[in-house]
């Protein structure tokens, strides 16, 4: 497709009814991510144990280093994409529409399993507490522990078809919470053991009898990554958080390093060391942290810890399932998935389809495991790691094209002095060290340490592939029947706008929600015989776009079902003429085409007549009218940039 892209021009002001305020500070984004992640200790290490027994804090160790550098990729994520999206906006502008619809499976994946296991772990720690809960009593052939977790993922779904959203401030209160009891935890056990006890632990993992083969290697850094669940959760941040991006995601993002590297490590080589008996058992090991907290802290930390993980992980399975159907929704919106999922019930307004789907997968994958964690962890890999490797690549493929066109990100168009820009829907530009070598080259190791880790799994791990290879297969088909079927209307659909650095465009042609000759630019702007690079700009000026929300995926165009028309037909049209053509989008704001035309500078520009005026201050050199079947359009010839 020809909408290809890897930075996004300045958008318009949008979302102005969302106050400053209620943008997300580094402190929020900490907690968001960290209430991610910081519930991945409570089944990881157990899950690990089965895999390379005592050197599973090993491992987290390791893997903790490539963490630190998918970290700096993330930060960047951030605030080249304002409109957020993650995996699934990155791949798409960086590679192509169809790498953005299979980022968009790997993350549904991680998001099935992140359901399913975190509400099933939120049980198995609360029967520390009520052991009536425990997998010892079955009934109709599942332990009571299944089916009290499918009874919290039906009453998840009932409470998002109500209209429960995403809260950061609670996700702050979650993340204070286990990052308190981590610590406590850390703290008795180190007022329990001298630093000679601590190295000879340390040098145990490594006499225990599990050599560090290749092999072994490979399987415990590519299981590890289960660790770090949850970083690609501040891709989805980034519309609702504060500007300067670079500067609030980096943050959040250095203490979510700091925060998991001070716990995950550590509690995973002391959960696995000194209760090895019980990281052995099928079911204890699904309660390690609280077991590990009561060995020197008491039935009092070990009942803090039990309560306070079972309400974190069904709060992680809840957030889980927000993801999900907002990746649905979408997928719907590009067009790769039914309409019917962005239908929403005449009584709550909630997408009621896109739920129920959300949270019938998950009750499916923890019937057909049976409710077995471990299994559930071997799966988790395909998605994660998937999702991973997909955003690295394409970081690297457009710091490549920048380095190729010797520019760093794209900057903002000049701000018009009657309207200026809203630095909220702006990419940034980059700093100094995102456009070094030393980065650059950084960034490759990183993307060739996490494919590797990847590949290792579809290999170790098959019921992941099985799983995960079969999920995607079967989205990607719909998304290819979807995508067939728009082109049978006379449209491709553009998943992503924006212009990337080195794209000279000779031809500007204005699309509008105003206008009634649509037909006419588009026609003039792709019959010429010279096929020159084409940007299609839509204006909107009415509508106000939704306000940002948590995991919502915000490209705007996606929401105006009339732009998506105008630009899936343009598009479809370029590619059968051959014309490389890029789109941008813009809503309530009459001075953007000049904007959007100041930063082309194009040659020529095709327009309507009753919106010529937009351009009155390009000073056009030479101006003629074209009579085309669909109707007459203006040429605003410019010979010399001004």
């Amino acid at each position: 497709m020809h909408q290809k892209a890897t930075v996004q021009a300045s958008a318009s002001p949008a979302h102005t009814d969302r106050k400053p305020d209620q943008r997300l500070g580094p402190l929020l984004c900490w907690a968001v991510v960290f209430a991610d992640i910081g519930t991945s200790i409570y089944y990881v290490p157990g899950i690990l144990y089965q895999n390379v027994g005592p050197l599973a804090g090993f491992f987290v160790f390791l893997t903790m280093v490539v963490f630190i550098l998918l970290t700096l990729k993330y930060v960047e994520v951030t605030y080249r994409f304002p409109q957020g999206g993650g995996v699934v906006t990155v791949s798409a502008k960086a590679l192509n529409h169809w790498f953005g619809a299979l980022g968009g499976m790997f993350i549904l994946v991680d998001y099935f399993l992140t359901a399913a296991i975190s509400a099933l772990s939120g049980i198995l720690y609360l029967s520390v507490v009520v052991p009536a809960l425990g997998p010892q009593t079955t009934m109709l052939g599942l332990s009571v522990t299944v089916w009290v977790t499918l009874l919290i993922l039906v009453l998840l779904g009932i409470l998002n078809w109500v209209g429960v959203s995403a809260s950061a401030k609670v996700s702050l209160v979650g993340a204070a919470v286990a990052f308190v009891s981590d610590v406590a935890i850390l703290v008795t056990v180190f007022a329990h053991i001298s630093p000679a006890q601590f190295f000879a632990l340390l040098s145990k993992m490594f006499t225990s009898g599990h050599a560090l083969s290749p092999a072994m290697v490979l399987v415990g850094f590519s299981g590890s990554f289960l660790a770090f669940s949850g970083l690609e959760s501040i891709s989805q941040l980034s519309p609702v958080m504060k500007v300067p991006r670079r500067k609030v995601s980096g943050i959040a993002l250095f203490l979510v390093v700091l925060t998991v590297g001070l716990t995950s490590p550590l509690l995973t080589l002391f959960a696995t060391l000194l209760l090895p008996r019980e990281a052995a058992d099928p079911v204890l090991s699904s309660q390690l942290i609280s077991l590990l907290g009561g060995k020197w802290g008491g039935a009092i930390l070990q009942t803090e810890v039990a309560v306070s993980a079972s309400a974190l992980l069904v709060f992680a399975s809840n957030t889980a399932i927000i993801g999900t159907y907002h990746v649905f929704l979408a997928l719907s919106r590009m067009q790769f998935f039914p309409k019917f999922l962005l239908q929403r019930n005449r009584l709550r307004g909630t997408p009621h389809f896109a739920i129920a789907l959300a949270v019938l997968i998950p009750i499916l994958v923890l019937l057909i495991v049976h409710g077995d964690i471990n299994l559930l962890g071997d799966m988790y890999a395909f998605g994660l790691l998937g999702a991973f490797t997909l955003t690295s690549l394409s970081i690297d493929v457009m710091r490549y094209r920048q380095r190729k066109a010797g520019t760093g990100s794209q900057p903002a168009a000049p701000p018009d002095e009657e309207a200026p820009e809203d630095p909220n829907e702006q990419p940034e530009p980059e700093g100094a060290w995102a456009r070094s070598t030393i980065n650059f080259i950084l960034g490759m190791i990183t993307t060739l340490l996490v494919l590797i880790a990847w590949l290792t799994n579809l290999v170790a791990k098959p019921h992941a592939t099985a799983f995960g290879g079969t999920v995607a297969a079967i989205g990607l088909l719909l998304a290819y029947s979807s995508y067939r079927y728009h082109r049978k209307q006379g449209r491709a659909p553009v998943i992503a706008s924006g212009i990337e650095p080195g794209f000279s465009a000779t031809t500007l042609a204005l699309l509008s929600a105003e206008s009634t000759h649509n037909d006419a630019v588009i026609s003039a702007a792709l019959g010429g015989p010279e096929r020159k690079a084409v940007v299609f700009l839509y204006t909107n000026p009415f509508p106000m776009g939704p306000p940002p929300e948590l995991y919502r995926f915000d490209e705007p165009h996606l929401h105006d079902e009339q732009a998506c028309f105008w630009l899936g037909k343009a598009n479809h049209l370029a590619q059968k003429a051959q014309v490389p053509c890029r789109f941008l989008y813009r809503r309530q704001d009459v001075h953007a085409p000049y904007r959007v035309w100041r930063m082309l500078r194009p040659h020529d520009t095709i327009v309507a007549p009753e919106l010529v005026a937009a351009f009155r201050k390009a000073h056009a050199d030479q101006t003629y009218e074209e009579v085309t079947t669909s109707g007459i359009v203006i040429h605003l010839i410019k010979e010399k940039a001004a």
